[in-house]
């Protein structure tokens, strides 16, 4: 028994001691790791800018999820998983928030070793790109710095606000789980982290379901893929079943979780497109009257070298400023039927010059005339 009891100690003592440092988040540092993109400083004004790498689980209706910082279809958290930002129900801590709508069911089970969240929701609404499968995020990551480098994770659930060194998030488009381990022995095997393929049912088996929300007192259940004295690793070549799901009790239910934000949309306003469109209808339509009067113009040129004032294109007929419903409807005119538009031109011109020459015949047999009778 005594040799039992210093066993325990020493790995009390162990898992104590491989913790660089522990944080509170108004002692925390700008940056906990380095190569660090966002910040552990994060003050208490929330925005949705916000690069906050601070989490919260402290109840069903206070917790945080860490999600990527930008929307887009490459956003997907395997490849975003260093970057992830924090995303929380409640306002206070600095983070973004989480929109109204986004959770759909949320279940808040707190042991005496660990805290955790379950449950389903529309993650898209958090820049998880639809159809992602999900991933895992947890403090250790390839390099030790985590996954978000620099990711922190706090609770209140025990009574005062720590620091809980040991924690693991999957999320998917549709699924989230998150644990975080109490500090102690058990805290390494509660929130192992080298199932990352196994997703959420598999490493914390507990409710999903969408439409309720609860937060109970539970128990803390076997290590994810400890099974008797035999330890499963990804890769072996039989996958054992998760554990059943701990006993839970005490549960209160919520009626539902939101902060009064709603989702925004990426989507551009109607009123906006449509405006857009009819601005380049005009356009186009004011470069088919002009191409008109020059093309009428041009026609003309040849014949005459005076242009009648304020003249605008009528079907190719050079003819007095005509009211701007004429002008409407004769550009109308002009781009739906462009054929009968060019015989207009025509015709026109060929009247026009027809005209002239039978004047200037008139005009030269006149003035022959006056110079006889002198």
């Amino acid at each position: 028994m005594l040799s039992f009891t210093l066993v325990l100690l020493s790995l009390s003592i162990f898992a104590q001691a491989q913790y660089t440092a522990t944080y509170l988040p108004n002692n925390a540092p700008k940056q906990s790791q380095q190569g660090q993109q966002g910040t552990n400083q994060c003050g208490t004004g929330s925005s949705q800018n916000s690069t906050c790498q601070n989490a919260y689980l402290n109840s069903v209706d206070d917790f945080c999820l860490f999600a990527p910082p930008e929307p887009g279809p490459n956003s997907i958290i395997g490849e975003t998983e260093r970057i992830e930002v924090s995303w929380c129900l409640k306002s206070g801590y600095g983070t973004r928030l989480i929109p109204d709508g986004t959770i759909l069911g949320a279940h808040f089970v707190q042991t005496p070793d660990y805290v955790q969240v379950t449950g389903t929701g529309d993650l898209t609404k958090i820049n998880v790109p639809k159809g992602d499968s999900g991933g895992e995020l947890d403090p250790h990551g390839a390099d030790g710095n985590g996954n978000p480098i620099g990711g922190l994770v706090f609770s209140s659930a025990f009574g005062t606000l720590m620091q809980l060194h040991e924690w693991t998030n999957f999320m998917s488009d549709s699924e989230f789980c998150f644990r975080g381990c109490k500090d102690g022995p058990n805290a390494p095997a509660l929130c192992q982290h080298i199932y990352d393929v196994m997703g959420c049912g598999w490493n914390m088996p507990g409710n999903y379901a969408a439409g309720t929300f609860e937060r109970c007192l539970g128990n803390s259940g076997e290590p994810m893929g400890v099974y008797g004295g035999s330890t499963f690793h990804q890769g072996d070549g039989n996958t054992p079943p998760a554990h059943p799901a701990p006993a839970t009790s005490s549960c209160t239910p919520f009626s539902s979780v939101s902060n009064g934000l709603a989702a925004s949309s990426s989507s551009a306003p109607s009123s906006s497109i449509v405006g857009n469109s009819s601005s380049a209808s005009a356009s186009a339509s004011s470069a088919v009257s002009s191409g008109s009067a020059v093309s009428s113009a041009s026609l003309v040129s040849g014949l005459v070298s005076v242009t009648a004032p304020n003249a605008i294109s009528t079907g190719g007929v050079i003819s007095p400023t005509a009211a701007p419903t004429a002008k409407a409807a004769s550009v109308s005119s002009s781009s739906a039927h462009p054929s009968s538009t060019a015989t207009g031109k025509s015709s026109g011109a060929s009247s026009l010059g027809s005209s002239l020459a039978i004047g200037g015949v008139v005009m030269g047999f006149g003035l022959v005339l006056g110079a006889l009778l002198v």
